[in-house]
């Protein structure tokens, strides 16, 4: 299966718009019961979630974000989405150490959990939530509340946390983490030049908060012609040399290979769909 590039989120109280966002080409819905949601609208989008979720297909990857233990939405959320199919994984708000987690795989037993770091101290933690249980299935940050936390003007400043989620989902042998949302929704040049920014640290894909942002994150995090090309010489070689019983081996630039290097021209061609 081809990797995950783009993320939508939907809030739950627009039962319109999470039936378009399930019709949609994202490869993940994320349903909101969180921050895109007021609170005199939770119980409602609770229940739209519930009854719009309740048949949705394995074959259609879907995520329920929950709001966060402590806020008074945060039982009926759980017991909600415990009701769904299995399939229907749950994305953690503001976690913030490994209990957050184990908690909530106590209470969603068999479902994958996705914790997001929104806080400084999220951070620091980082490698300890990626690590709190067989049920994570990813980590990704939420940086409108980290920049908030850290008093950040812009997200030049969320380099350094942004390559400590990269490294503790690498250590703790999670996939790469998606981007988080691009607020912007109308500066699509600022989006692919945030994505290239988040590719080259070592994210693979992004959420969106509107369809139209979809094709530029998917154009971002695909590989370009030039990466499909040198990854499948990377291979040829590689795989000429073994069975010639060559040990070193280089590219026609020079480039001498080992095997880090199989293993990034693999992930390349992961993203190729033929």
């Amino acid at each position: 299966m081809t990797p995950a590039l783009t993320l939508l989120y939907v809030p739950a109280d627009r039962p319109d718009r999470v039936g378009k966002a399930l019709a949609s080409d994202a490869d993940v819905v994320l349903v909101d019961l969180e921050d895109a949601v007021a609170p005199a609208h939770k119980d409602a989008a609770r229940d739209n979630a519930m009854r719009l979720l309740a048949d949705v297909p394995a074959a259609r990857p879907v995520q329920v974000r929950i709001n966060h233990p402590d806020t008074p939405w945060h039982a009926a959320d759980l017991a909600a989405v415990a009701a769904l199919p299995a399939w229907v994984g749950a994305r953690l708000p503001k976690v913030e150490s490994s209990l957050d987690v184990r908690s909530h795989a106590d209470a969603l037993p068999g479902r994958e959990l996705h914790p997001l770091i929104e806080s400084a101290l999220g951070v620091e933690r980082a490698l300890e939530i990626a690590l709190a249980s067989p049920r994570t299935a990813s980590l990704g940050l939420g940086e409108a509340d980290l920049r908030s936390d850290l008093r950040l003007a812009d997200e030049a400043g969320l380099t350094w946390a942004r390559s400590r989620i990269v490294n503790a989902a690498r250590a703790a042998r999670l996939p790469p983490p998606a981007m988080s949302v691009y607020a912007n929704v109308r500066d699509l040049d600022g989006l692919a030049e945030s994505c290239r920014a988040g590719r080259a640290l070592g994210f693979r894909g992004r959420s969106a908060i509107h369809p139209t942002q979809l094709p530029t994150i998917r154009a971002a995090f695909l590989p370009t012609a030039e990466e499909i090309a040198r990854a499948r010489e990377v291979l040829s070689r590689m795989d000429g040399a073994t069975q010639a019983g060559v040990g070193a081996i280089a590219l026609a630039d020079g480039t001498f290979l080992d095997v880090a290097m199989r293993d990034q021209a693999l992930a390349v061609l992961a993203l190729v769909s033929d």
